[in-house]
């Protein structure tokens, strides 16, 4: 085939260099992409926390007679979504996370309580865990519990700002 005269085009080179120069934004954005991604995904588990705690103490003024229920007991009673009761294994993880609540019953002239964990499902969900209990202050990196295990305990955290 003939090039007639005027006809213009792009060099090979010339298409070689921009997709180069692709390939270095994607390079430079996939990372803050992740970041943002996974600074996400640990807000969501914060927020979800929130709304556990808050659940919770719906449940104990009402249902529960002044006890806190298991996930199971706030879903069926239509304190929590079917999503996040159902996050407490990887195949359903909310938002990256994994969910856990611990309700314990008044001993001892103590009054009863709970105890709720976030923790990541995999390693792209997000870097910390996070746990909260009755007083509904929301922790980061309790030091207990292992990878992909939600926090039993609010000791050794962080406060989340209100």
């Amino acid at each position: 085939m003939q090039k007639n005269k005027g006809q213009k085009g792009f060099s090979l080179i010339e298409l070689l260099i921009v997709v180069a120069i692709i390939g270095i934004i994607a390079a430079i954005a996939i990372p803050n992409l992740l970041a943002s991604r996974k600074a996400a995904n640990e807000a969501s588990a914060i927020s979800s926390l929130r709304t556990v705690s808050s659940a919770e103490a719906t449940y104990s003024s009402t249902v529960g007679n002044g006890s806190y229920g298991a996930m199971t007991s706030l879903s069926s009673n239509g304190l929590i979504d079917g999503k996040l009761a159902a996050a407490i294994d990887v195949a359903n993880a909310k938002s990256g996370y994994l969910f856990a609540i611990n309700p314990s019953a008044a001993t001892g002239g103590y009054a009863a309580g709970f105890t709720a964990g976030a923790a990541p499902s995999t390693a792209n969900g997000g870097t910390r865990k996070f746990a909260g209990d009755e007083s509904g202050v929301i922790v980061a990196n309790p030091t207990t519990g292992s990878t992909g295990t939600a926090p039993t305990s609010t000791a050794g955290g962080t406060p989340i700002g209100n």
